[in-house]
């Protein structure tokens, strides 16, 4: 095991590393697997230099159990413009949303006939690949 002092962000950390396989190369460095986190003590910050805190974003919420065909996000992007609402009437193929990916709007097409029951995005909304967009019943 080798202890090495690692600066970040102006703070010094001692580290531990075990080398698991392969050998030292001829210049002297060691390759070695990237470490897990390991919690790092901090000194207590008084409260007039206290940084505010940082949350999480929040979790996207689950959507309610409505019974329909669900339109899922085919890749991850921004949601542009919603070209229907909930309660509308939409027919297989008509244009639901824009969503832009890499530089590229896509339509993305109802795949069944029915009416919209509900909408779990909005303009500027981000995506991630099989969100569901919104259920047509």
């Amino acid at each position: 095991m080798r202890k090495f002092q690692i600066k970040v962000d102006g703070k010094v950390y001692e580290v531990e590393v075990e080398e698991v396989g392969g050998s030292e190369s001829s210049s002297g460095t060691i390759s070695v697997p990237r470490p897990a986190a390991a919690k790092v003590a901090e000194e207590p910050v008084s409260q007039k230099a206290a940084k505010p805190s940082i949350s999480p974003a929040p979790a996207k919420t689950p959507t309610a159990a409505v019974t329909g065909e669900e339109v899922a996000a085919p890749m991850p992007g921004k949601i542009l413009q919603l070209k229907v609402a909930e309660g509308g009437s939409v027919k297989e193929g008509d244009t639901l949303l824009i969503l832009e990916a890499m530089k590229m709007e896509n339509e993305i097409v109802a795949n069944t006939s029915g009416i919209v029951k509900k909408i779990n995005v909005a303009a500027n909304d981000m995506v991630d690949t099989g969100d569901v967009l919104l259920v047509i019943g």
